[in-house]
This record gives structure tokens, sequence and C-alpha cells, in this order.
């Protein structure tokens, strides 16, 4: 009876554990509308909120090519008391938004990632001038770190809505690749948004990144899809990315 009663605790066990992992939002349990991404381009103004003044310290740029197979987003950072500039470049498969590629260049570092069923590439260290070259096997589904945000846009959002998104970002210092972004909570609001009223979804997330000591919150157009705002808080300094129009 006893040996009974540890076979089910055991296979009760692993049922828990399958059903927890399929909770977990990735390419195999993709909710996401992919009609609601269009092909567009896009900038957001970066502000270091500073004793209530905000203070402009830089522009994002986005460019989001959709194709049939894939869509490719490539991300340029511009800081003003910076020579150069941060460039990163994500393309996914269109059918579930799995990974395809991830580069990313700036002043500190190189790093090209292609996903198959290893993840080859490289990350070049330029302070050190050491170059590592990476080749992980991975068997969880996951999204790729720099595109979730764009996947927040097309969930099926709702009051209340908040879910554990699996997704891969390398650390030169970690073997741990694949790790979780949470969606903490999601409201229905309104912003007022260059002079104009707008009804948003205002979605407040933390990743396991920043050890989830950062909260992002984003503030979703329920209409366009569009991300307006975004505010970012952590260790008590406030940073605020707004949509130019």
């Amino acid at each position: 009876m006893k040996k009974t009663i540890c076979l089910l605790l055991f296979v009760l066990g692993i049922s828990i554990q399958v059903i927890s992992q399929e909770l977990l939002l990735s390419p195999q349990n993709n909710p996401a509308n992919i009609n609601l991404l269009k092909s567009e381009t896009s900038k957001m103004s970066w502000f270091m909120v500073k004793d209530s003044i905000e203070i402009n310290i830089g522009d994002i740029f986005t460019k989001i090519k959709k194709g049939k197979g894939s869509v490719t987003v490539i991300t340029t950072v511009v800081i003003k008391q910076s020579a150069g500039t941060w460039v990163d470049s994500t393309i996914v498969g269109t059918k579930n938004l799995k990974p395809i590629y991830h580069s990313s260049y700036n002043q500190q570092r190189d790093m090209v990632l292609k996903f198959g069923k290893n993840i080859t590439g490289y990350y070049l260290d330029k302070q050190t001038n050491t170059k590592t070259k990476i080749s992980e096997e991975v068997k969880k589904s996951f999204f790729d770190s720099n595109f979730y945000p764009q996947l927040l846009r097309l969930l099926p959002l709702n009051n209340g809505y908040f879910k554990t998104i699996a997704i891969f970002d390398y650390n030169p210092k970690s073997n741990i690749g694949v790790i979780t972004a949470t969606i903490k909570s999601t409201e229905e609001t309104t912003i007022k948004h260059h002079g104009k009223l707008k009804q948003v979804w205002k979605v407040e997330t933390t990743d396991e990144i920043s050890n989830n000591s950062a909260i992002i919150t984003y503030y979703i157009d329920m209409i366009t899809r569009k991300i307006l705002k975004q505010e970012l808080d952590i260790a008590g300094r406030k940073m605020i990315m707004r949509l130019d129009e």
C-alpha cells in the first residue's frame, strides 16, 4: 500500500511539473495574435526622471519588417552623451514567434546568436578583447528576450491578465540561458499622449535578467497595440520612454 501511495505521489509530482511547464508562455504555448503586428518604424524619446523633472538622455529607433515566414525587429539606441550606438537585430518565425537569429553590437561587446537544434554564435568582450564561442543545447521552448516586449502587444490582454514567459538571454557569466519574464498585472486605463486621451492596457512586468528587481510598465494602445510609453523603475531610479508621433 505504501509503495502504491509513493508511486501515485511520484506520478502526480511529474504531472504537476509538466502542467507547470506548459503554463509558461513559449512558442509551444503561444496565444499571440500575429495579425496585430504590422511592418512599421517608430521612435521613442528616452528620459531620466530626477526630482520629477524629465531629462532627455537619448532616442530609441525601432524598425519592424513582417514577412511571410519571419519577422525582423531592428532596434537602434542613441545615447546623447555617448559617441556610439547600440544596435540589436532579432528575427523570429511568423508562425509561432520562435527565435531564429539575434545580434547585438555596442561599444562594450558584440554578440551573435543563431537558434536551431543548438544555439550557436559568439560573444566578443571589447574591454578584454576576449571572444567566446557559443554552443548551447537547450531543450526548453522559449522566446528571444529581445522580442518579448513586442510579444506583449500581441497577447490577449484583459483586466487581471498575468502570465510567465520563457525567454532566452545569453549571459557570459552564467550557464543559465532560459529564464522567465513575468506579467505581474494588466489593467485598462487612460493616459494623455501628446495632448490626446488614449485608452491603453497598462502592463506591469519584471524579469530574471534584473533578478526581478526592475519593474517595467508598458502602456499599450488598445486599438493600434502600439507601445505608447514605457516606465522603468529600479533601485529608486525611474526612466521613461515615450513614443514620438
